[in-house]
């Protein structure tokens, strides 16, 4: 590929994983693997220097890749400011969210166990945050 030519996002993805160091690198992939396959619309790109899943060309889930022995899912309404309102975008029947405000939210992560253990629900939670935060 020529020097000059742009990475696709998905190709940014791809050669960012490849150079990751971390160690939970096999649970990060697979977490990636699960965010994918929940929707055939879901695309993925480079933000916030960690892989960021998007909707409709706008993200929806980025991950924090900050700690050592866990990562972050962080679930969000795209780079631009929104209004702002009262309360949460909907009420988590996963349990999985912590609301850092009413339209941000933090999913923890931990090992394979975990990553397994929640597989179902982040599913579940992924489906419903890009539906909720589409028809805004």
């Amino acid at each position: 590929m020529k020097a000059n030519q742009k990475l696709s996002g998905h190709q940014q993805v791809v050669e960012f994983m490849n150079n990751l160091e971390h160690p939970l690198k096999r649970e990060i992939e697979e977490v990636r693997k699960i965010i994918l396959s929940v929707e055939d619309n879901i695309t993925e790109q480079i933000k916030w220097n960690a892989p960021s899943f998007c909707y409709n060309g706008e993200d929806k889930v980025t991950f924090n890749l900050q700690g050592k022995d866990f990562f972050r899912l962080i679930f969000h309404r795209g780079a631009k400011v929104k209004e702002q309102f009262e309360g949460t975008l909907f009420e988590d029947s996963t349990g999985l969210l912590d609301w850092v405000s009413g339209d941000r939210a933090v999913v923890k992560l931990t090992d394979m166990t975990d990553v397994n253990a929640k597989k179902d629900k982040l599913i579940k939670l992924v489906v419903k945050w890009i539906e909720v935060t589409s028809m805004q």
